[in-house]
């Protein structure tokens, strides 16, 4: 049986849907919302004609959101790149598909389930047949191969027939084609002329597909009459947490590539060299988070990152950072696990590693950005809470924000730009570096300190001048310090917005990527009359202020995840939840396909623990 979603979205004074009552005339019929899924191999360059379409629509002023698989072998395989773009407030990628573009038989085979009924399949003719009697989907067979080989020649072949269909995607819904082409030269200009002039000549081909085959599924995207008129930025989750580092002030940072956090470490690379700064690729895991607190004990905000294997091996220098008390950023963009497990998709389960993962009690703070803008936002947080709690920051982002493409407004960067550098201010005899009293203020070397002991770091317990002791009270006093001043964050934390109702039967709570399912799955809750309520948790530890209180307003708490329920039936947030709370309410909504959340599967894992039906996916009630 079909997932339900609802129909394609039309303009009210064109009610009809995509796939039915076609234009006779062949004009374009206006459409707000459309969902393409290319499915094909990695070798294809899916990506590539999905992220064209992506920043055309940032730079069209709309809404946009994307959604992609790629194989983690060398040789590649099937992989799929879905866009989402159009007017309003676009909050996830899609349940399903309104058009599916499939490239062989297992592209079709493997997605013809999530294209949605009434939806319109355009396949390679040169390499499927496809059969659509008595389907509930329009066919249509365009052979990409051959036409992008007759089009382009020579030695290029097929290479170009994505670009082919990027072009039949811009005659099918009117998109700008001055603006694509624009984007075609900034991203293949640099690879010379004939570059450009065969990617070109693939795009027209499939621009000009005889019109009487594809005329009667002509669209046009509405113009967004909400959008704000600031400029766009269309970007993925790695890129807006490098630019976000970049102002918060990082010149410095080590790191060793992995999946899927290798792009910020190879964009750092690049730009802090612009910048005066220096990012080290270290030897190893262990070797990066050295190489990283060595700047920040140079009086330096430094960053280090990885994936949850390397954060795992980063935890003994993570502890000694929690002692010594240095500004460090640590980036986890969380993949599938356990070991190497699923290392191209996404998975939340490093939650409690990032908070409890040390040997000692090494309180750190961890914080979760919500979506892609908040990617930025998220980076420029971490390095404030880094240098005023002089305390290691750990960013728990995940493979989905990572590659996802959003539009955004173009923040105000002049406005919030962190003058980077150490801070070598001179020192009185009364300076402590460690005040049980105060928050710690690391000396750097340079630092002139007048009348008093030179404090010195180490990851042994010390006093307050840092000298090592072994004093059991002394050793008290300072593990209460390091707790209490995460104590004191939580009270300036801000408390949570409820979106949806602010009462109720129904409370989603998530963080994360699972943002924009949450919302949205709130938005259809309350427009069928549902009191369903919604939060998102960006401050994981500490926690943010008056959660018991938004709990008590809601007669059950589902929490929403991208992890194992454990032993004991919940996920991890839900068990740190239930263990601040003692909230019997709380239950979860989990899984671990390594794919995102959709709408559905949430709707599903409500109705689930509601006791009205059975869900599709992991949702599991008090044991």
């Amino acid at each position: 049986m079909r997932r339900f979603k609802p129909p394609f979205m039309v303009s009210p004074n064109t009610p009809d849907s995509p796939a039915g009552n076609p234009s006779a005339s062949g004009a374009p019929k206006s459409i707000n919302d459309v969902v393409i899924r290319m499915a094909g191999n990695s070798q294809d360059g899916i990506q590539s004609i999905g992220a064209f379409l992506a920043r055309l629509a940032g730079r069209s002023a709309q809404d946009v959101m994307t959604y992609m698989t790629i194989p983690s072998t060398i040789s590649g395989g099937p992989s799929i790149f879905q866009v989402r773009m159009g007017t309003g407030d676009i909050l996830s990628s899609g349940d399903e598909a309104d058009f599916l573009v499939a490239f062989y038989d297992h592209s079709y085979e493997n997605h013809i389930g999530s294209l949605r009924q009434g939806g319109i399949l355009i396949y390679d003719s040169d390499h499927l047949t496809v059969d659509a009697g008595g389907k509930d989907f329009t066919a249509i067979g365009v052979p990409f191969t051959s036409a992008t080989i007759e089009a382009v020649g020579g030695s290029a072949k097929e290479k170009g027939k994505n670009i082919f269909v990027l072009g039949l995607l811009c005659r099918l819904f009117d998109l700008e084609v001055a603006k694509l082409t624009a984007l075609i030269n900034e991203r293949f200009g640099k690879f010379g002329e004939d570059v450009v002039r065969n990617t070109m000549l693939a795009f027209d081909a499939g621009y000009a597909w005889p019109a009487q085959n594809i005329r009667d599924i002509y669209y046009k995207l509405a113009a967004n009459a909400d959008h704000s008129g600031h400029p766009q930025i269309t970007t993925d989750g790695n890129t807006a947490m490098t630019l976000g580092l970049l102002a918060a002030g990082v010149r410095y940072g080590a790191g060793y590539p992995i999946t899927p956090w290798s792009t910020i470490m190879e964009t750092l690379r690049v730009e802090l060299q612009k910048y005066g700064g220096m990012f080290v690729q270290a030897e190893d895991e262990l070797g990066a988070i050295a190489y990283a607190l060595g700047f920040a004990y140079s009086g330096h905000l430094a960053v280090t990152g990885s994936s949850g294997p390397g954060l795992s091996l980063k935890m003994e220098a993570l502890g000694w950072a929690t002692m010594a008390e240095l500004p460090l950023i640590v980036i986890n963009v969380q993949r599938g696990g356990p070991s190497t497990g699923l290392p191209t998709n996404v998975e939340q389960s490093d939650l409690m590693q990032a908070i409890y993962g040390s040997h000692g009690d090494a309180p750190r703070i961890v914080l979760a950005p919500q979506n892609v803008e908040d990617c930025f936002h998220i980076a420029l947080e971490a390095g404030r809470l880094a240098r005023e709690y002089s305390t290691p920051v750990i960013i728990l982002t995940d493979q989905a924000l990572a590659s996802r493409i959003e539009a955004f407004d173009e923040p105000d960067v002049d406005a919030v730009m962190v003058e980077p550098g150490p801070h070598l201010q001179n020192h009185g005899e009364e300076f402590k570096p460690y005040p049980l009293d105060a928050l710690t203020r690391h000396a750097p070397p340079g630092s002139k300190i007048e009348g008093t002991r030179y404090p010195t770091v180490t990851g042994l317990e010390h006093d307050e001048h840092g000298h090592p002791s072994g004093n059991p009270a002394q050793h008290q006093k300072m593990t209460n310090k390091r707790r209490d001043k995460l104590r004191q964050l939580a009270k300036e934390i801000a408390r949570p917005e409820i979106h949806g109702a602010q009462e109720g039967d129904t409370l989603l709570v998530g963080w994360g990527s699972t943002y924009g399912p949450l919302r949205e799955a709130t938005n259809r809750s309350c427009a069928a009359g549902q009191k369903v309520g919604h939060i998102h948790i960006r401050h994981l530890n500490p926690l943010p202020p008056e959660l018991e209180r938004i709990f008590s307003r809601f007669r059950q708490v589902f929490v929403v995840e991208m992890n194992d329920r454990g032993l004991y039936g919940y996920g991890q947030l839900a068990t740190l939840l239930r263990a601040r709370y003692a909230n019997p309410a709380i239950r979860s909504i989990t899984k671990t396909d390594g794919l995102a959340f959709k709408v559905s599967e949430i709707q599903a894992g409500m109705a689930s623990l509601s006791g009205t039906r059975t869900a599709s996916v992991s949702a599991y009630p008090e044991t």
